[in-house]
């Protein structure tokens, strides 16, 4: 749909209304058990009939792109997030005011043994349309060779079309006239998109932090399988801090303070270059390994058990295919297939995520910048914490005379951890036993999110991912989320619906 539309339209409707989207596509055989009689055959049952409202869902929302990095749509997307929750059967839902952009909480009490946890984000990076081969916002069905028909759109895949599914879950369990097994605590933000700079204002709000502490686990819904079906279990995943360094001529104290002649060089300072002098103090030559002082101090590395994990799943990877992926030819300094894996799980990083002075445009404009920001992102590995690495950058660059460049945290958070004999993960590995779906455990996600939010004190619950089902292009062009799978080993909407399905009823009854 437009959104200039959404404004004319009642929320409610849109939410329950449907639409016939990719007429003919094939569906994919149901995973093993997920077609047997009694509850799940139900339960596949009304997940079938209400496909085009699933697609619906997620379709409407991605109309919707609610981007915190420019403050876009960001009370619509909060007021959305609600009624979708509303709708799916959560109670006691409330939009949550922090200082930045607002979450959304609500509970699903049934008075069941168990409580699990639901982490959503409402949230999507920002998207340049004309990079795209489909409009991001109107969420058009597209062929994925492969894989089958998918939605593609910005926040198809990360996250609305995981988070529409796991709703879908609970209005099929619903429409099936079955109970739920489990108690459900949602708890959603607006900003993981930036760093989730005040997320924890929301974790820590009493009634949420009281819901939190009640649940046997957390997870966020994903979109896990490749082409071979195969799915990985990640036992944690690395923290994050986003910031920027600037450097300026009117904080320096030399160089302009705006853009100058650039013939001017010859007798004045120039802020650009003080900042690459700066950044090249934080990494070593070529810009692979952090020189940040101390850095490497509370760092806890990989043990024998966890490097044997990541040595085994690449006996199942496929290297060629993901370098084609990335577009490289080669891993840092070299490194075999599994020696890069190791690296990539255990290794922190000073990333440059973008460089702005002076003039980028056309041509040349012969100016000398007053002015230079570099965007960078930090990913931090357990133990370090973001309080400590923000402290030691800071340190690190006086200590080297760069008391001048500026360093303007945005968002971060600590790494998390879970264990591998916690119920979250014994329930993950039950269900994706009984789908019949061959997984792998991987210690460590070299990606980010705010898990530790749930994993440290207070909250103190085991947190990860959790889905089948398949999406790519996050952060990226022609993101998208499988809806007709025609490859039998990848579950398309109705499949990955009844995966989640079947977690709950796993959870509910593990010891």
């Amino acid at each position: 749909m437009d959104f200039r539309n959404f404004e004319r339209l009642n929320r409610r409707d849109m939410l329950r209304g449907t639409a016939m989207l990719g007429a003919g596509a094939a569906f994919m055989q149901p995973l093993p058990l997920l077609a047997q009689s009694g509850t799940m055959a139900d339960v596949r049952k009304a997940a079938e009939a209400g496909k085009d409202a699933s697609i619906k869902r997620i379709r409407d929302w991605i109309a919707l792109p609610s981007i915190a990095a420019e403050n876009r749509s960001m009370p619509e997307g909060a007021a959305y997030m609600a009624e979708l929750a509303k709708d799916a059967g959560f109670t006691n839902v409330e939009i949550v005011p922090t200082d930045g952009h607002p979450g959304v909480f609500g509970t699903i009490d049934v008075g069941a043994r168990r409580t699990l946890g639901i982490y959503f984000m409402y949230d999507v990076k920002q998207f340049d349309a004309s990079e795209w081969s489909s409009p991001p916002l109107e969420g058009k069905m597209v062929d994925r060779p492969g894989f089958g028909q998918a939605i593609m759109g910005r926040g198809a895949v990360n996250q609305k079309g995981p988070e529409a599914t796991f709703l879908a879950a609970l209005h099929a369990i619903r429409a099936a006239g079955r109970k739920l097994p489990v108690n459900i605590v949602l708890i959603c933000e607006g900003e993981e998109e930036i760093g989730s700079p005040h997320f924890r204002q929301i974790a820590t709000k009493p009634n949420i932090l009281a819901a939190l502490k009640k649940c046997d686990g957390i997870f966020i819904p994903f979109a896990s399988q490749g082409k071979t079906g195969n799915v990985t279990v990640n036992l944690g995943s690395k923290g994050i801090i986003e910031l920027e360094l600037v450097a300026s001529g009117e904080k320096w104290g030399r160089g302009p303070k705006g853009d100058v002649h650039s013939s001017l060089k010859a007798m004045v300072d120039s802020p650009a270059w003080r900042l690459v002098q700066a950044l090249q103090t934080l990494v070593t030559e070529g810009g692979n390994k952090p020189a940040i002082e101390g850095w490497f101090e509370n760092v806890r590395p990989l043990t024998d058990r966890e490097k044997a994990l990541i040595r085994e799943a690449a006996k199942a990877g496929d290297e060629a295919q993901q370098k084609a992926a990335l577009g490289v030819t080669h891993w840092i300094d070299n490194l075999a297939y599994d020696d890069a894996l190791i690296r990539l799980a255990q290794e922190p990083t000073v990333n440059i995520e973008g460089l702005v002075a002076g003039y980028t445009g056309p041509g040349g404009k012969t100016v000398l910048p007053g002015r230079a920001v570099a965007k960078l992102d930090l990913r931090l590995v357990p133990n370090q914490t973001r309080a400590e690495a923000e402290k030691k950058l800071r340190a690190h660059l006086d200590k080297h005379g760069f008391t001048d460049v500026e360093v303007n945290v945005s968002g971060g958070y600590d790494p998390t951890e879970v264990a591998e004999d916690s119920i979250l993960i014994r329930s993950e590995l039950a269900t994706y036993k009984k789908l019949g779906v061959a997984t792998s455990l991987n210690p460590r996600m070299a990606g980010s999110w705010p898990g530790s939010t749930f994993t440290a004190q207070p909250v103190s619950i085991p947190a990860g991912h959790f889905g089948i089902g398949h999406g790519s292009g996050a952060h990226a062009p022609d993101e998208y989320y499988l809806i007709d799978s025609t490859n039998p080993r990848v579950a398309g909407l109705v499949d990955a619906t009844m995966g989640f399905a079947e977690f709950l009823y796993t959870l509910a009854a593990i010891k």
